[in-house]
This record gives C-alpha cells, sequence and structure tokens, in this order.
C-alpha cells in the first residue's frame, strides 16, 4: 500500500520541468518567426513579379479574343497597376518600379501605359522591378507581345 501512494505523489511533472519545456517551445517558436519573417519579402517580390506579368499577358489575351487593343496601366507615384477599366492592385512598398522606354528613357514616374494590341504586339517599354536583394526585368517582345522575365 505504501508503494502505491508513493507512485501516485510522484506521477505529474515539477513546475521546474514545465518552466523549462515552456521556455524551450517560446525559444523555437522565436526562431522560427525570425527566418520566416526574412523570407517573407523575397516572396512578396516574387509574387508581385508574376503578378504584373500575369496581368499584361491577360490583357494580351483580351486583346486577342475582343478584336480591340487592351491598355495595361502602371501609375508609378501611387504603386498600382492594372487593365484599364478592370480594377487595379498594389505594388507593395518594398518594390521599388521603374520603366524603361525605347524613346524616352527612363520613366519613374507618372503613369505610364502598354498597349496590347489583337494581332499580339504590344506597345512599351521594359519594366524594371527591384528591391533591397535583387532585381527583375520584364520585356515585352513589341511583335509577338511575349513576355521575357530576366
Amino acid at each position: 500500500m505504501l508503494n502505491a501512494e508513493y507512485s501516485i505523489k510522484n506521477a505529474g511533472f515539477t513546475l521546474l520541468e514545465l518552466i523549462i519545456v515552456l521556455f524551450l517551445i517560446t525559444l523555437i517558436i522565436g526562431l522560427s518567426a525570425v527566418m520566416f519573417a526574412s523570407f517573407l519579402p523575397s516572396s512578396r517580390f516574387d509574387s508581385t513579379v508574376r503578378n504584373i506579368s500575369a496581368t499584361m499577358k491577360y490583357a494580351r489575351a483580351l486583346a486577342h479574343i475582343h478584336g480591340e487593343y487592351q491598355t495595361v496601366t502602371i501609375d508609378l507615384d501611387a504603386k498600382t497597376y492594372g487593365i484599364d477599366g478592370k480594377g487595379s492592385k498594389d505594388i507593395p512598398s518594398d518594390v521599388n518600379i521603374k520603366i524603361i522606354d525605347p524613346f524616352a528613357g527612363e520613366v519613374d514616374e507618372g503613369q505610364y501605359r502598354f498597349i496590347m494590341y489583337p494581332g499580339g504586339g504590344v506597345e512599351a517599354g521594359t519594366i524594371v522591378l527591384w528591391n533591397a536583394k535583387r532585381s527583375v526585368r520584364i520585356e515585352p517582345d513589341p511583335i509577338a507581345g511575349s513576355l521575357v522575365i530576366k
């Protein structure tokens, strides 16, 4: 009978053991949050590049389907982009953008319009996106209207 009472009293965890376990869990969660936060700007940048190129491809498809040109407007001051008449999306604040126009040179303020023609061509310059870690260029082909991401 003494052995049964002794084992019941020692069956739980001590306060010290619980504090150590909670400390280790907090430490692991804290370190994983720091590591996750370092990947967030990179994924936001990649997402912006994909969304801008997808918007331009969608505008090219709409021009081909409807037989009339479509315009993609990038507002460099407000940091937004979108197909005219279809709404706009925001460019994150940590992503910088400029346009290299074949005639006007570098454009980094105001609005810039990309005109997608029904035949597949596009009247536009090169979009340059960059953040603290890297830079990407979206180059539309003026004849075929395809996009090259470098």
